[in-house]
Protein backbone atom coordinates (compact mmCIF):
# COMPACT_ATOMS: atom_id res chain seq x y z
CA UNK A 1 0.00 0.00 0.00
CA UNK A 2 2.75 2.42 0.92
CA UNK A 3 4.26 1.38 -2.63
CA UNK A 4 1.35 2.98 -4.52
CA UNK A 5 1.01 5.85 -2.49
CA UNK A 6 4.35 7.22 -3.68
CA UNK A 7 3.46 6.98 -7.39
CA UNK A 8 2.17 9.89 -8.32
CA UNK A 9 0.00 8.35 -11.35
CA UNK A 10 -1.60 5.75 -8.76
CA UNK A 11 -2.17 8.61 -6.18
CA UNK A 12 -4.28 10.69 -8.53
CA UNK A 13 -5.86 7.32 -9.98
CA UNK A 14 -6.92 6.80 -6.19
CA UNK A 15 -8.52 10.66 -6.07
CA UNK A 16 -10.38 9.80 -9.44
CA UNK A 17 -11.70 6.17 -8.57
CA UNK A 18 -11.74 3.88 -5.50
CA UNK A 19 -9.59 1.27 -6.71
CA UNK A 20 -7.69 -1.21 -5.16
CA UNK A 21 -3.88 -1.79 -5.87
CA UNK A 22 -4.37 -5.04 -7.53
CA UNK A 23 -7.42 -3.81 -9.40
CA UNK A 24 -5.22 -1.49 -11.19
CA UNK A 25 -4.25 -3.01 -14.05
CA UNK A 26 -7.35 -4.88 -15.02
CA UNK A 27 -9.08 -1.68 -14.82
CA UNK A 28 -7.00 0.44 -17.19
CA UNK A 29 -6.55 -2.60 -19.15
CA UNK A 30 -10.33 -2.96 -19.89
CA UNK A 31 -10.32 0.93 -20.51
CA UNK A 32 -7.86 0.70 -23.44
CA UNK A 33 -10.38 -2.13 -24.72
CA UNK A 34 -13.19 -0.37 -24.27
CA UNK A 35 -11.38 2.81 -26.08
CA UNK A 36 -10.35 1.09 -29.20
CA UNK A 37 -13.66 -0.82 -29.65
CA UNK A 38 -16.32 2.33 -28.94
CA UNK A 39 -13.80 4.63 -31.66
CA UNK A 40 -14.28 1.90 -33.91
CA UNK A 41 -18.13 1.97 -34.19
CA UNK A 42 -18.01 5.86 -33.51
CA UNK A 43 -16.12 5.96 -37.18
CA UNK A 44 -19.46 3.87 -38.47
CA UNK A 45 -22.01 5.36 -36.52
CA UNK A 46 -22.58 8.87 -38.30
CA UNK A 47 -22.69 6.93 -42.03
CA UNK A 48 -25.12 4.52 -40.79
CA UNK A 49 -27.30 7.80 -39.31
CA UNK A 50 -26.93 9.65 -42.27
CA UNK A 51 -28.71 6.70 -44.34
CA UNK A 52 -31.15 6.73 -42.14
CA UNK A 53 -31.80 10.52 -42.82
CA UNK A 54 -31.73 9.85 -46.32
CA UNK A 55 -33.99 7.03 -46.09
CA UNK A 56 -36.53 8.89 -44.44
CA UNK A 57 -39.08 8.68 -41.23
CA UNK A 58 -41.54 6.74 -43.02
CA UNK A 59 -38.70 3.86 -44.19
CA UNK A 60 -37.40 3.96 -40.28
CA UNK A 61 -39.79 1.15 -39.34
CA UNK A 62 -38.70 -1.20 -42.04
CA UNK A 63 -34.92 -0.38 -41.29
CA UNK A 64 -35.68 -1.38 -37.71
CA UNK A 65 -37.49 -4.88 -38.60
CA UNK A 66 -34.60 -5.73 -40.76
CA UNK A 67 -32.03 -5.35 -38.18
CA UNK A 68 -34.84 -7.16 -35.85
CA UNK A 69 -34.81 -10.18 -38.33
CA UNK A 70 -30.73 -9.89 -38.15
CA UNK A 71 -30.65 -10.29 -34.18
CA UNK A 72 -32.82 -12.93 -34.37
CA UNK A 73 -30.33 -15.05 -36.49
CA UNK A 74 -27.45 -13.89 -34.88
CA UNK A 75 -28.24 -15.09 -31.51
CA UNK A 76 -28.64 -18.70 -31.79
CA UNK A 77 -24.98 -18.57 -33.56
CA UNK A 78 -23.53 -16.41 -30.78
CA UNK A 79 -24.82 -19.08 -28.77
CA UNK A 80 -23.39 -21.79 -30.14
CA UNK A 81 -19.94 -19.73 -30.04
CA UNK A 82 -20.79 -19.43 -26.22
CA UNK A 83 -21.32 -23.19 -25.82
CA UNK A 84 -18.28 -24.67 -27.21
CA UNK A 85 -14.86 -22.60 -27.36
CA UNK A 86 -13.43 -20.93 -23.55
CA UNK A 87 -14.51 -17.12 -23.59
CA UNK A 88 -11.69 -15.26 -24.80
CA UNK A 89 -11.66 -17.30 -27.39
CA UNK A 90 -15.05 -16.57 -28.48
CA UNK A 91 -14.55 -13.00 -27.96
CA UNK A 92 -11.95 -12.96 -30.75
CA UNK A 93 -14.07 -15.41 -33.41
CA UNK A 94 -16.81 -12.58 -33.36
CA UNK A 95 -14.91 -9.41 -32.86
CA UNK A 96 -13.01 -11.42 -36.30
CA UNK A 97 -16.19 -11.61 -38.14
CA UNK A 98 -17.03 -8.41 -37.78
CA UNK A 99 -13.72 -6.91 -39.37
CA UNK A 100 -14.42 -9.23 -42.62
CA UNK A 101 -17.57 -8.09 -42.93
CA UNK A 102 -16.44 -4.23 -42.89
CA UNK A 103 -13.54 -5.20 -45.42
CA UNK A 104 -16.55 -7.10 -47.07
CA UNK A 105 -18.27 -3.52 -47.49
CA UNK A 106 -14.87 -1.79 -48.67
CA UNK A 107 -14.25 -3.50 -51.02
CA UNK A 108 -17.99 -4.22 -52.52
CA UNK A 109 -18.44 -0.48 -52.64
CA UNK A 110 -15.07 0.42 -54.01
CA UNK A 111 -16.04 -2.03 -56.68
CA UNK A 112 -18.90 -0.04 -57.48
CA UNK A 113 -21.79 -2.20 -56.04
CA UNK A 114 -25.18 -1.06 -55.97
CA UNK A 115 -25.42 1.71 -53.46
CA UNK A 116 -29.44 1.26 -52.28
CA UNK A 117 -28.62 -2.43 -51.25
CA UNK A 118 -25.06 -1.74 -50.14
CA UNK A 119 -26.61 0.62 -47.63
CA UNK A 120 -29.26 -1.02 -46.29
CA UNK A 121 -27.05 -4.26 -45.61
CA UNK A 122 -24.83 -1.59 -43.87
CA UNK A 123 -27.91 -0.10 -41.78
CA UNK A 124 -28.77 -3.87 -40.95
CA UNK A 125 -25.49 -4.84 -40.18
CA UNK A 126 -24.34 -1.81 -38.47
CA UNK A 127 -27.00 -2.11 -36.21
CA UNK A 128 -26.26 -6.05 -35.22
CA UNK A 129 -22.79 -4.46 -35.28
CA UNK A 130 -23.04 -1.90 -32.67
CA UNK A 131 -25.43 -4.03 -29.78
CA UNK A 132 -23.17 -7.08 -29.69
CA UNK A 133 -19.41 -5.71 -30.01
CA UNK A 134 -20.29 -3.69 -26.63
CA UNK A 135 -22.69 -5.81 -25.22
CA UNK A 136 -19.82 -8.95 -25.34
CA UNK A 137 -17.31 -6.56 -23.45
CA UNK A 138 -19.65 -5.78 -20.44
CA UNK A 139 -20.69 -9.41 -20.79
CA UNK A 140 -16.69 -9.95 -20.50
CA UNK A 141 -16.60 -7.22 -17.59
CA UNK A 142 -19.40 -9.05 -15.53
CA UNK A 143 -17.40 -12.18 -15.65
CA UNK A 144 -14.37 -10.83 -14.45
CA UNK A 145 -15.18 -7.90 -11.64
CA UNK A 146 -18.26 -8.99 -8.99
CA UNK A 147 -20.79 -6.62 -7.85
CA UNK A 148 -18.76 -4.53 -5.45
CA UNK A 149 -16.29 -3.71 -7.72
CA UNK A 150 -18.29 -3.22 -10.52
CA UNK A 151 -19.94 -0.76 -8.39
CA UNK A 152 -16.63 1.32 -8.20
CA UNK A 153 -14.71 0.41 -11.30
CA UNK A 154 -17.52 0.16 -13.61
CA UNK A 155 -17.94 3.96 -14.11
CA UNK A 156 -14.42 4.29 -14.72
CA UNK A 157 -13.94 1.53 -17.20
CA UNK A 158 -16.73 3.30 -19.16
CA UNK A 159 -14.39 6.60 -19.35
CA UNK A 160 -12.38 4.14 -22.23
CA UNK A 161 -15.57 3.60 -23.76
CA UNK A 162 -16.49 7.07 -23.92
CA UNK A 163 -12.86 8.79 -25.15
CA UNK A 164 -13.14 5.94 -27.75
CA UNK A 165 -16.36 7.58 -28.80
CA UNK A 166 -15.48 10.96 -28.54
CA UNK A 167 -11.88 10.17 -30.43
CA UNK A 168 -14.11 7.86 -33.69
CA UNK A 169 -16.63 11.05 -33.65
CA UNK A 170 -14.04 13.47 -33.88
CA UNK A 171 -12.36 11.68 -36.71
CA UNK A 172 -14.84 10.97 -38.84
CA UNK A 173 -16.40 14.64 -38.32
CA UNK A 174 -12.96 15.71 -39.87
CA UNK A 175 -11.96 12.71 -41.99
CA UNK A 176 -15.34 12.14 -43.65
CA UNK A 177 -15.09 15.30 -46.46
CA UNK A 178 -11.56 14.58 -47.03
CA UNK A 179 -10.99 10.69 -47.37
CA UNK A 180 -14.65 9.78 -47.54
CA UNK A 181 -16.65 7.65 -45.72
CA UNK A 182 -15.29 4.42 -47.73
CA UNK A 183 -11.60 4.62 -46.47
CA UNK A 184 -13.32 5.35 -42.74
CA UNK A 185 -14.34 1.47 -42.90
CA UNK A 186 -10.49 0.70 -43.10
CA UNK A 187 -9.55 2.97 -39.57
CA UNK A 188 -12.39 1.06 -37.87
CA UNK A 189 -11.22 -2.23 -38.91
CA UNK A 190 -7.54 -1.32 -37.56
CA UNK A 191 -9.26 0.26 -34.20
CA UNK A 192 -11.28 -3.30 -34.08
CA UNK A 193 -8.22 -5.15 -34.34
CA UNK A 194 -5.91 -3.41 -31.74
CA UNK A 195 -9.32 -4.19 -29.67
CA UNK A 196 -8.79 -7.90 -30.34
CA UNK A 197 -4.56 -7.56 -29.57
CA UNK A 198 -6.24 -6.59 -25.98
CA UNK A 199 -8.44 -9.18 -25.51
CA UNK A 200 -6.11 -11.92 -26.31
CA UNK A 201 -3.81 -10.13 -23.14
CA UNK A 202 -6.86 -8.94 -20.84
CA UNK A 203 -5.32 -9.82 -17.35
CA UNK A 204 -8.62 -11.53 -16.57
CA UNK A 205 -7.03 -14.36 -14.33
CA UNK A 206 -5.49 -11.89 -11.74
CA UNK A 207 -8.15 -10.37 -11.22
CA UNK A 208 -10.52 -14.00 -9.83
CA UNK A 209 -7.16 -14.87 -8.19
CA UNK A 210 -6.88 -11.19 -6.49
CA UNK A 211 -10.74 -11.24 -5.14
CA UNK A 212 -10.52 -14.91 -3.79
CA UNK A 213 -11.69 -16.92 -6.63
CA UNK A 214 -11.46 -20.74 -5.85
CA UNK A 215 -11.21 -21.08 -9.57
CA UNK A 216 -9.51 -18.49 -11.29
CA UNK A 217 -8.71 -20.18 -14.44
CA UNK A 218 -12.28 -20.30 -15.82
CA UNK A 219 -12.13 -17.14 -17.81
CA UNK A 220 -9.16 -18.02 -19.61
CA UNK A 221 -9.93 -21.33 -20.04
CA UNK A 222 -13.35 -22.40 -18.98
CA UNK A 223 -16.12 -23.18 -21.48
CA UNK A 224 -19.47 -21.56 -20.43
CA UNK A 225 -21.44 -24.50 -21.35
CA UNK A 226 -25.05 -25.36 -21.36
CA UNK A 227 -27.84 -24.94 -24.28
CA UNK A 228 -27.77 -22.84 -27.27
CA UNK A 229 -31.32 -21.26 -26.16
CA UNK A 230 -30.38 -20.78 -22.46
CA UNK A 231 -30.25 -17.32 -22.91
CA UNK A 232 -34.22 -17.18 -24.32
CA UNK A 233 -35.36 -19.82 -21.37
CA UNK A 234 -33.63 -18.43 -18.12
CA UNK A 235 -35.07 -14.85 -19.25
CA UNK A 236 -38.55 -16.50 -19.55
CA UNK A 237 -38.10 -18.13 -16.19
CA UNK A 238 -36.42 -15.25 -14.11
CA UNK A 239 -38.26 -12.17 -12.91
CA UNK A 240 -35.31 -10.22 -12.41
CA UNK A 241 -34.05 -10.63 -16.08
CA UNK A 242 -37.40 -10.00 -17.30
CA UNK A 243 -37.65 -6.73 -15.03
CA UNK A 244 -34.20 -5.87 -16.80
CA UNK A 245 -36.10 -6.87 -20.33
CA UNK A 246 -38.84 -4.58 -19.39
CA UNK A 247 -36.36 -1.70 -17.91
CA UNK A 248 -34.18 -2.07 -21.33
CA UNK A 249 -37.51 -1.95 -23.74
CA UNK A 250 -38.57 1.37 -21.99
CA UNK A 251 -35.20 2.75 -22.35
CA UNK A 252 -35.82 1.48 -26.16
CA UNK A 253 -38.60 3.04 -26.44
CA UNK A 254 -37.57 6.73 -25.72
CA UNK A 255 -34.72 6.12 -27.93
CA UNK A 256 -36.73 5.27 -30.80
CA UNK A 257 -38.64 7.98 -30.74
CA UNK A 258 -36.18 10.82 -30.13
CA UNK A 259 -34.14 9.03 -32.95
CA UNK A 260 -37.25 9.11 -35.54
CA UNK A 261 -37.58 12.62 -34.75
CA UNK A 262 -33.76 13.34 -34.85
CA UNK A 263 -34.09 12.05 -38.39
CA UNK A 264 -37.05 14.48 -39.00
CA UNK A 265 -35.41 17.80 -37.54
CA UNK A 266 -32.20 16.87 -38.80
CA UNK A 267 -33.40 16.50 -41.94
CA UNK A 268 -35.76 19.51 -41.59
CA UNK A 269 -32.30 21.89 -40.70
CA UNK A 270 -29.36 20.22 -43.34
CA UNK A 271 -29.01 19.41 -46.84
CA UNK A 272 -26.42 17.88 -47.68
CA UNK A 273 -25.09 14.39 -46.72
CA UNK A 274 -21.80 16.17 -45.35
CA UNK A 275 -23.61 18.48 -43.35
CA UNK A 276 -25.65 16.09 -41.31
CA UNK A 277 -22.89 14.02 -40.65
CA UNK A 278 -20.91 16.99 -39.49
CA UNK A 279 -23.63 17.83 -36.85
CA UNK A 280 -24.39 14.17 -36.13
CA UNK A 281 -20.59 13.71 -35.58
CA UNK A 282 -20.56 16.98 -33.53
CA UNK A 283 -23.86 16.24 -30.99
CA UNK A 284 -22.43 12.79 -30.68
CA UNK A 285 -18.54 14.14 -29.42
CA UNK A 286 -20.48 16.52 -27.06
CA UNK A 287 -22.00 13.70 -25.56
CA UNK A 288 -19.49 11.55 -24.85
CA UNK A 289 -17.60 14.88 -23.56
CA UNK A 290 -20.52 15.18 -20.94
CA UNK A 291 -20.44 11.64 -20.62
CA UNK A 292 -16.51 11.24 -19.74
CA UNK A 293 -16.87 14.19 -17.31
CA UNK A 294 -19.42 12.30 -15.41
CA UNK A 295 -17.70 8.74 -15.83
CA UNK A 296 -14.12 10.13 -13.95
CA UNK A 297 -15.66 12.22 -11.48
CA UNK A 298 -19.12 11.50 -10.45
CA UNK A 299 -20.43 7.68 -11.91
CA UNK A 300 -18.73 5.95 -8.52
CA UNK A 301 -19.67 8.45 -6.04
CA UNK A 302 -23.51 8.60 -7.28
CA UNK A 303 -24.02 4.98 -7.28
CA UNK A 304 -22.35 4.78 -3.59
CA UNK A 305 -23.71 8.21 -2.13
CA UNK A 306 -27.61 7.48 -3.53
CA UNK A 307 -27.58 3.51 -4.48
CA UNK A 308 -28.28 1.50 -7.64
CA UNK A 309 -31.95 2.04 -7.89
CA UNK A 310 -32.03 6.06 -7.59
CA UNK A 311 -28.65 6.13 -10.17
CA UNK A 312 -30.97 3.92 -12.82
CA UNK A 313 -34.15 6.84 -12.39
CA UNK A 314 -31.58 9.87 -13.07
CA UNK A 315 -31.47 9.52 -16.81
CA UNK A 316 -35.79 8.80 -17.11
CA UNK A 317 -36.20 11.66 -15.42
CA UNK A 318 -34.34 13.80 -17.39
CA UNK A 319 -36.24 12.04 -20.46
CA UNK A 320 -39.67 13.16 -18.98
CA UNK A 321 -38.56 16.50 -18.81
CA UNK A 322 -36.73 16.54 -22.03
CA UNK A 323 -39.46 15.20 -24.13
CA UNK A 324 -41.90 17.65 -22.55
CA UNK A 325 -39.57 20.24 -23.37
CA UNK A 326 -39.54 19.02 -27.03
CA UNK A 327 -43.38 18.82 -27.19
CA UNK A 328 -43.22 22.40 -26.21
CA UNK A 329 -40.48 23.24 -28.75
CA UNK A 330 -42.27 21.96 -31.43
CA UNK A 331 -45.60 24.02 -30.56
CA UNK A 332 -43.15 27.31 -31.46
CA UNK A 333 -42.56 27.58 -27.33
CA UNK A 334 -38.83 27.40 -27.72
CA UNK A 335 -36.09 26.86 -30.83
CA UNK A 336 -37.07 23.85 -31.72
CA UNK A 337 -33.16 23.05 -33.24
CA UNK A 338 -31.54 23.73 -30.01
CA UNK A 339 -34.35 21.85 -27.54
CA UNK A 340 -33.67 18.99 -29.67
CA UNK A 341 -29.55 19.45 -29.36
CA UNK A 342 -29.34 19.73 -25.74
CA UNK A 343 -32.04 17.06 -24.40
CA UNK A 344 -30.07 14.51 -27.17
CA UNK A 345 -26.82 15.46 -25.72
CA UNK A 346 -27.82 15.32 -21.82
CA UNK A 347 -30.18 12.28 -22.69
CA UNK A 348 -27.23 10.32 -23.99
CA UNK A 349 -24.14 11.45 -21.83
CA UNK A 350 -26.52 10.57 -18.74
CA UNK A 351 -27.00 6.88 -20.35
CA UNK A 352 -23.80 6.22 -21.00
CA UNK A 353 -22.60 8.28 -17.79
CA UNK A 354 -24.69 6.77 -15.45
CA UNK A 355 -27.57 4.13 -16.75
CA UNK A 356 -25.06 2.09 -18.74
CA UNK A 357 -22.58 1.20 -15.95
CA UNK A 358 -25.86 0.84 -13.32
CA UNK A 359 -26.79 -1.67 -15.40
CA UNK A 360 -24.15 -3.57 -16.18
CA UNK A 361 -23.78 -3.82 -12.25
CA UNK A 362 -27.41 -5.71 -12.72
CA UNK A 363 -25.86 -8.57 -14.44
CA UNK A 364 -22.61 -9.34 -11.77
CA UNK A 365 -24.93 -11.18 -9.74
CA UNK A 366 -26.81 -13.70 -12.12
CA UNK A 367 -25.09 -16.88 -13.06
CA UNK A 368 -21.47 -16.92 -15.35
CA UNK A 369 -23.78 -18.58 -18.18
CA UNK A 370 -26.72 -15.89 -18.20
CA UNK A 371 -23.92 -13.44 -17.65
CA UNK A 372 -23.04 -14.44 -21.72
CA UNK A 373 -26.40 -15.76 -23.06
CA UNK A 374 -29.15 -14.12 -21.40
CA UNK A 375 -27.38 -10.77 -21.00
CA UNK A 376 -26.63 -10.70 -24.79
CA UNK A 377 -30.24 -12.06 -25.65
CA UNK A 378 -31.52 -9.12 -23.81
CA UNK A 379 -28.78 -6.64 -25.60
CA UNK A 380 -29.98 -7.86 -28.58
CA UNK A 381 -32.62 -8.97 -29.70
CA UNK A 382 -34.85 -7.79 -26.70
CA UNK A 383 -33.15 -4.70 -27.09
CA UNK A 384 -33.85 -4.76 -31.15
CA UNK A 385 -37.27 -5.86 -30.16
CA UNK A 386 -38.27 -2.41 -28.02
CA UNK A 387 -37.00 -0.83 -31.59
CA UNK A 388 -39.35 -2.31 -33.50
CA UNK A 389 -42.85 -1.65 -30.97
CA UNK A 390 -41.04 2.36 -30.49
CA UNK A 391 -40.78 2.53 -34.69
CA UNK A 392 -44.40 0.72 -35.57
CA UNK A 393 -45.41 2.72 -32.53
CA UNK A 394 -43.98 5.67 -33.79
CA UNK A 395 -45.65 5.00 -37.46
CA UNK A 396 -48.86 4.80 -35.62
CA UNK A 397 -48.80 7.54 -33.67
CA UNK A 398 -48.01 9.82 -36.73
CA UNK A 399 -50.71 8.20 -39.07
CA UNK A 400 -52.63 9.73 -35.74
CA UNK A 401 -51.58 13.26 -36.96
CA UNK A 402 -49.80 13.65 -33.63
CA UNK A 403 -46.61 14.91 -35.13
CA UNK A 404 -43.73 16.03 -32.94
CA UNK A 405 -45.30 17.71 -30.11
CA UNK A 406 -48.35 14.85 -29.67
CA UNK A 407 -45.41 12.07 -29.96
CA UNK A 408 -43.11 13.97 -27.82
CA UNK A 409 -45.96 13.93 -25.25
CA UNK A 410 -46.71 10.24 -25.11
CA UNK A 411 -43.12 9.73 -24.04
CA UNK A 412 -43.50 11.71 -20.98
CA UNK A 413 -45.76 9.00 -18.97
CA UNK A 414 -43.83 6.04 -20.35
CA UNK A 415 -40.60 7.67 -18.98
CA UNK A 416 -41.95 7.98 -15.83
CA UNK A 417 -42.98 3.96 -16.12
CA UNK A 418 -38.88 3.43 -17.00
CA UNK A 419 -37.99 5.43 -13.84
CA UNK A 420 -40.08 3.14 -11.77
CA UNK A 421 -38.35 0.05 -12.98
CA UNK A 422 -34.85 1.13 -12.30
CA UNK A 423 -35.61 2.02 -8.94
CA UNK A 424 -37.44 -1.74 -8.61
CA UNK A 425 -34.30 -3.16 -10.25
CA UNK A 426 -31.59 -1.46 -8.06
CA UNK A 427 -33.28 -2.38 -4.74
CA UNK A 428 -33.36 -6.10 -6.09
CA UNK A 429 -30.10 -5.90 -7.23
CA UNK A 430 -28.69 -5.08 -3.80
CA UNK A 431 -30.40 -8.22 -2.32
CA UNK A 432 -29.10 -10.50 -4.96
CA UNK A 433 -25.74 -8.82 -4.24
CA UNK A 434 -25.47 -9.99 -0.78
CA UNK A 435 -26.77 -13.51 -1.31
CA UNK A 436 -23.79 -13.78 -3.51
CA UNK A 437 -21.30 -12.52 -1.24
CA UNK A 438 -22.31 -14.69 1.33
CA UNK A 439 -21.71 -17.71 -0.76
CA UNK A 440 -18.20 -16.66 -2.53
CA UNK A 441 -16.73 -15.93 0.94
CA UNK A 442 -18.87 -19.59 1.71
CA UNK A 443 -16.54 -21.19 -0.73
CA UNK A 444 -13.50 -19.00 -0.56
CA UNK A 445 -13.35 -20.57 3.13
CA UNK A 446 -14.38 -24.07 2.12
CA UNK A 447 -11.04 -23.67 -0.08
CA UNK A 448 -8.72 -22.33 2.41
CA UNK A 449 -9.48 -24.84 4.28
CA UNK A 450 -8.91 -27.44 1.70
CA UNK A 451 -5.72 -26.01 1.16
CA UNK A 452 -4.47 -25.90 4.75
CA UNK A 453 -6.37 -29.35 5.39
CA UNK A 454 -3.45 -32.10 6.17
Amino acid sequence: MTDVKQRPFDALLARLVDVRPDEVRAMLVACAYFFFLMSSYFILRPIRDTMAVAAGVSKLPFLFLGTLTAMLICNPIFSALVVRYPVKRFIVITYQFFVLNLLAFYFLTRAGGNEAWLGLAFFWWTSVFNLFVPSLFWCFMADTFRSEQAKRLFGFIGVGGTLGSIAGAWLTGRLASRIGAVNLLLVSVTLLEIAVLIVVFFPAKQVRAAIGDAEPEEIDRGRIGGGVLAGITHVARSPYLLGISAFLILYTLGSTVLYFQQTEIIGRFYATKESRIEILANIEAAAQTLTALTQIFLTGRIIRWIGLGATLAIMPAISMIGFAALSASALGVTPLLATFVVFSVLRRGSNFGLTNPSMEALFTVVSREDKYKAKSFIETFVYRAGDQLGAWGYAGLAALSLGLAGIAGVAVPLSALFLAVGVSLGRRQAELATKTEHRLIGRTDDATLMAVRP
